[in-house]
């Protein structure tokens, strides 16, 4: 266990749902970054009565572990979010966020000590309500019209190695000779995007949102808005 996370400190949030939920009801695990400044300013916002939002768990920069509100408790993190055939996912998921001003405030690298701390806490989590690992999840995942984080610089493909999340199978080698490679039917990638998880919608706008985050989870390299080869490849591996 790493050193900074052998006590988990306390500093709970009074923004949550009064009535307990069943273990059974958690089925989600979420990320987020902070997307503020300072990691001050996020404690406060996390803590604040006023801001209506929380959730269940900080990483500090340090890597240490901030409880926020209790797990069987609905925290306010998702928002107005779906996957799949889910929908308003504070209601069956535990929301971590991680310090990071995000993309607005000059985007970082999740350190180390926040990984360490990120896969200690997740593993934890997935055992003690059996969260599957198609089941964690990015606020881009759940809320792709709204949100970017936790972004393009999360270790979702060092996560995958660690059996905490999904990632697909092909090598870097298939990657590179796919990449820029245009797809002639868009139309069928989208319904294997939606089939996977996605918001289902038929704006061109909004579409390309979705596959912005879903290149910032599972194609980081390159974020556009063509939808290439790769990208399909890489979804057809994940379904």
């Amino acid at each position: 266990m790493p050193k900074n996370v052998e006590k988990v400190s306390i500093n709970y949030s009074p923004n949550f749902n009064l009535k307990k939920r069943d273990s059974s009801k958690v089925k989600y695990l979420i990320f987020h970054y902070t997307g503020m400044k300072t990691e001050g300013g996020a404690m406060n916002r996390l803590t604040n009565e006023k801001s209506k939002v929380s959730c269940h768990y900080l990483i500090k920069t340090s890597g240490e572990i901030i409880k926020i509100v209790p797990d069987l408790y609905v925290a306010w993190h998702a928002g107005i979010s779906s996957w799949k055939n889910d929908k308003s996912l504070n209601f069956n998921s535990i929301g971590i966020e991680i310090s990071n001003p995000g993309h607005e405030h000059h985007y970082k690298k999740f350190n180390l000590k926040q990984i360490k701390s990120i896969i200690y806490l997740s593993k934890k989590l997935k055992k003690k309500y059996n969260i599957k690992k198609e089941n964690v999840l990015g606020h881009s995942d759940i809320a792709p019209l709204r949100k970017k984080d936790p972004g393009e610089k999360f270790p979702w493909k060092l996560l995958s190695k660690k059996k905490i999340c999904l990632w697909h199978n092909l090598s870097d080698k298939s990657c590179k000779m796919l990449r820029k490679k245009k797809i002639i039917n868009s139309k069928k990638f989208y319904e294997l995007l939606f089939r996977f998880g996605y918001k289902r919608t038929n704006k061109l706008s909004e579409k390309t949102k979705i596959y912005k985050n879903f290149q910032r989870r599972f194609r980081p390299q390159l974020i556009s808005a063509i939808v290439d080869e790769e990208c399909h490849a890489i979804l057809k591996s994940l379904i």
